[in-house]
């Protein structure tokens, strides 16, 4: 990035660079939705709503296209990445990869702090589904936050950051097809994370993968039955 990656602020506790802000501003809007899938993104109107400037813009969306959140045309600018259903099924059989493996690991290794890390992020995803199983579309973005907490208080106790890093970087990609179509699929997806919770309490790694493979393909087949995704 053009900026440095930290400012020191006046008590010396770092935070987040221009340009790191501007980063994080805009994955997140492509995650959420605000920039639509296939949008083009013109810098020299991006500037203005996120205040970099357009070296600095060009620096982020070529660090975004990696990351498969932009697609970069060349001459031709920038564009948010499309969505398929070739891609959904790709990204959730490398989540399922990923966080199968690190769910094992953190299962054998988790310790009584892991599992109150673990309890604390199912009871609010919890009180979050009550919410929109009783119609209340108000939280989704908390929704999917405490979604992403409690699987990953999962997997916390792996031991590896490289694998945390990669489930949280193909997490990224998944959720940004849940909130732009929001794929919420009631009950069963609340039964499915209670579920998941017993089995971290009881170390029954298998069983919480069997689950876990079911919650995330059904998530899948909610998605195409609906014909949310092309």
């Amino acid at each position: 990035m053009t900026d440095a990656a930290f400012e020191i602020g006046g008590d010396d506790i770092p935070v987040l660079s221009t340009g790191e802000q501007a980063y994080e501003r805009i994955k997140h809007d492509i995650v959420f939705g605000v920039l639509q899938p296939g949008q083009r993104l013109p810098l020299d109107r991006l500037k203005s709503v996120y205040g970099v400037g357009i070296s600095t813009l060009r620096e982020i969306l070529n660090r975004l296209a990696p990351e498969g959140f932009v697609v970069a045309e060349g001459q031709r600018g920038f564009q948010v990445a499309p969505c398929s259903a070739t891609d959904l099924k790709e990204l959730a059989d490398l989540r399922l990869l990923i966080e199968s493996n690190a769910l094992a690991q953190s299962f054998q290794a988790g310790d009584v702090e892991w599992e109150g890390r673990v309890v604390a992020a199912h009871h609010k995803l919890a009180r979050m589904e009550q919410r929109l199983l009783a119609g209340d579309e108000t939280g989704t973005q908390a929704w999917k936050r405490y979604d992403f907490e409690f699987h990953q208080a999962l997997v916390s106790a792996c031991g590896s950051k490289a694998l945390l890093d990669l489930h949280a970087g193909i997490y990224d990609r998944y959720l940004r097809y849940q909130m732009v179509f929001f794929i919420f699929w009631g009950p069963t997806s609340t039964e499915d994370h209670k579920a998941l919770l017993d089995c971290a309490l009881n170390r029954d790694a298998p069983a919480a993968q069997g689950l876990l493979h079911a919650h995330i393909h059904g998530c899948i087949d909610t998605a195409l039955e609906r014909g949310l995704v092309g």
